[in-house]
């Protein structure tokens, strides 16, 4: 088995995943009249910039969204993927040899310079090692602008998921030194594609240091982290990137809304559309200072019955999703006890219902916070980034997905439900919030003044052959698919 990374919810999808290689097309600042006449990056711009983190294939991929023959995929050809334009009649596994016994005891050869590392992330000197690791060289802008702020907390939230593994946590270092230069994770799912229901694992962070991308070190990550999980009795996997690889099962495209838009104009992130002042920028982007959904609180862990079961009933009008069981879905919705303590601002998650009168839970939303640091900016050291995350509501559950009726009320009720996300999200220093086309996103975005993005995030599964799942938006047109929306009830981090 072979398991990749994924792009993070953001939206650059040409260059090559690296970790991150951003086009910056800069304007020159000269003063504050001439920089607002030059070029400068726009939203989808900064969103585009940061959707491709580390490739597993980096070193085959090409820049373009276009397949090339699978004989020069060097390193995917040789695994048990769905080929480009393959028909498949029947989903399932591809490689059905599913025994442990198969599988190599002993870890891949490495070479001499380096060493395998079991990363112990409950330990505060290798989670702060991993931090430098990734924030070096995951994520990066040519002229080294922006980095991805990534902390303890998001780190305990996005790889202890309940039945983690430290030998799951898999890095390289140099044997002299002991430095950690590669990493790769996987953490344990249940998949479920249309009515077919398997275990497997969700692989992330795939990481090599800048000065290393020429010694392999990628695929042999991804070879040595399938080995871990095959012991395990595990024999599929699901990924993203940005970039086309052999083969996706379905693409989603990216959208971002403005929260502070003086605040991302001003960090160079934002330009100023001829014709307008920044005042109608800024008043366009204008948000209410209060959320307007009655009985909207935040999710307690007395919640997380009502909400697994509205979550469950809700996520069954997909295709592709992942089950959760309370345990599961407690952390991923609320955190550990130390972050179900924090205020809002300092979350890693942020969750709400809504409880009506009867003291029923009828909704849910929640989003994620991963900041940006930025470089060389004398007012601004940070901007801040929100992921529309999972949500639910009985709105629409008593009819047919596609009934006309039900999918007006659905529509009104997201966007009041992911209005508030917004309300909510400006509320705790939120400057820009980003959501894919997946679940039933495409009801909102442009109501609510998303911007469609330039990037797409394809979905792989490894080991299993499906048919095609709907993205929620149009191969051709690019345009959403607002009658067919997608199929798509995944949200990786």
């Amino acid at each position: 088995m072979d398991v990749q990374v994924k792009a993070h919810l953001f939206n650059r999808a040409q260059p090559k995943r690296g970790p991150i290689a951003m086009a910056n097309n800069k304007a020159t600042k000269n003063s504050k009249k001439e920089e607002e006449k030059l070029p400068k990056k726009s939203i989808a711009d900064l969103l585009k910039q940061l959707a491709l983190a580390t490739s597993a294939s980096s070193e085959d991929d090409t820049e373009e969204q276009k397949p090339k023959p699978m004989s020069e995929y060097k390193f995917w050809k040789t695994q048990p993927v769905t080929k480009f334009n393959e028909a498949v009649s029947e989903e399932g596994p591809i490689d059905r040899r599913e025994d442990v016994s198969r599988v190599p005891k002993e870890p891949y050869a490495i070479l001499d310079l380096f060493e395998w590392s079991d990363l112990d992330i409950e330990d505060d000197s290798e989670m702060s090692e991993l931090y430098e690791l990734l924030y070096e060289h995951y994520v990066e802008d040519h002229d080294s602008t922006f980095r991805f702020a990534y902390g303890k907390a998001f780190f305990n939230w996005a790889l202890k998921t309940p039945g983690w593994k430290k030998q799951w946590h898999l890095g390289v270092r140099v044997k002299k030194t002991k430095k950690l230069v590669a990493f790769i994770s996987a953490v344990p799912a249940t998949l479920r594609v249309r009515g077919n229901t398997f275990k497997a694992v969700e692989i992330n962070f795939l990481c090599v240091h800048k000065q290393l991308r020429n010694k392999r070190l990628a695929p042999l990550l991804i070879k040595e982290i399938t080995r871990r999980v095959h012991l395990e009795n595990v024999w599929q996997a699901l990924y993203t990137s940005g970039t086309l690889l052999p083969s996706p099962i379905s693409t989603c495209r990216y959208a971002h809304r403005p929260l502070n838009w003086e605040k991302l104009c001003d960090v160079g992130f934002s330009a100023l559309p001829l014709g307008k002042t920044r005042a109608q920028m800024v008043a366009k982007y204008a948000l209410p200072s209060i959320t307007k959904c009655t009985g909207l609180r935040r999710m307690e862990v007395r919640d997380v019955d009502a909400v697994h079961s509205l979550f469950t009933r809700f996520q069954k009008r997909y295709q592709l999703t992942q089950l959760f069981t309370k345990e599961e879905l407690t952390h991923l919705l609320l955190g550990d006890d130390e972050e179900q303590e924090k205020p809002d601002g300092e979350k890693v998650i942020v969750t709400y219902v809504v409880e009506n009168t009867e003291k029923k839970i009828t909704d849910f939303f929640s989003f994620y916070v991963l900041p940006f640091t930025v470089l060389n900016n004398s007012v601004y050291k940070s901007l801040g980034v929100g992921y529309l995350y999972y949500y639910a509501t009985e709105t629409g559950l008593d009819k047919p997905r596609y009934d006309a009726q039900a999918t007006n009320e659905l529509k009104k009720r997201l966007e009041n439900l992911i209005s508030d996300a917004l309300v909510l999200a400006k509320g705790i220093g939120m400057d820009v919030f980003n959501a894919m086309t997946s679940q039933d996103n495409v009801l909102f975005l442009e109501d609510l003044k998303f911007g469609p993005g330039d990037g797409f995030l394809n979905y792989y599964l490894f080991n299993y052959k499906a048919f095609p799942v709907g993205g929620g938006f149009d191969s051709q047109t690019r345009e959403y698919e607002l009658e067919k929306r997608s199929d798509v009830g995944v949200v990786m981090l």
